[in-house]
């Protein structure tokens, strides 16, 4: 049996060419794609403040090599980035260049909390230290740790993509 094809001069497909075709063919949503490319292409801006800066800068290197997730390009301009991976302690002064950077960054954007001082100040009770960067910016993804390993900080990034994946690629 042959199926018709619209437009042609009485010539049909084969249905073993519909198969084929059918194998062939890849169909999907465009958010779908859109939230696929946004979670395979995270660039990280930098914003290291104490020893966890360290385990961020060595997740870059070949050992760790964060680039298998698409997230090589550490960038120095916020409005080049679209996660805020915040490594270490942040103090009353550096919260509002913390907050200013965040909002220079463009939409959709994440934020990691990476250690235990930026996710609740650590062992740091003081007035001096802000008691958890979700005072400041909303934060997506919390590796905990002191200071965490770059292992802990990759499985981080997974988190996120993943929830980046479930969210279509928007901010939840």
């Amino acid at each position: 049996m042959e199926i018709p094809v619209p437009g042609s001069s009485g010539e049909g497909v084969s249905p073993d060419d519909v198969k084929m075709l059918e194998r062939q063919m890849l169909t999907t949503r465009a958010g779908r794609v859109i939230a696929w490319a946004r979670k395979s292409s995270i660039w990280p801006v930098q914003f290291g403040l104490a020893c966890c800066a360290i385990e961020m800068m060595s997740t870059a290197a070949a050992r760790f090599d964060i680039a298998r997730f698409g997230s090589e390009l550490f960038r120095a301009s916020p409005r080049q980035s679209d996660l805020m991976i915040v490594a270490g302690r942040v103090s009353q002064k550096m919260a509002p260049v913390l907050r200013h950077i965040y909002d220079q960054m463009l939409e959709p954007k994440w934020v990691l909390a990476m250690g235990d001082c930026a996710s609740c100040g650590g062992v740091f009770n003081n007035y001096a230290l802000v008691q958890g960067v979700d005072k400041i910016v909303p934060v997506d993804v919390y590796v905990a740790g002191c200071p965490p390993r770059p292992e802990a900080l990759l499985f981080g990034l997974l988190k996120l993509q993943e929830k980046i994946a479930q969210t279509g690629g928007r901010r939840a």
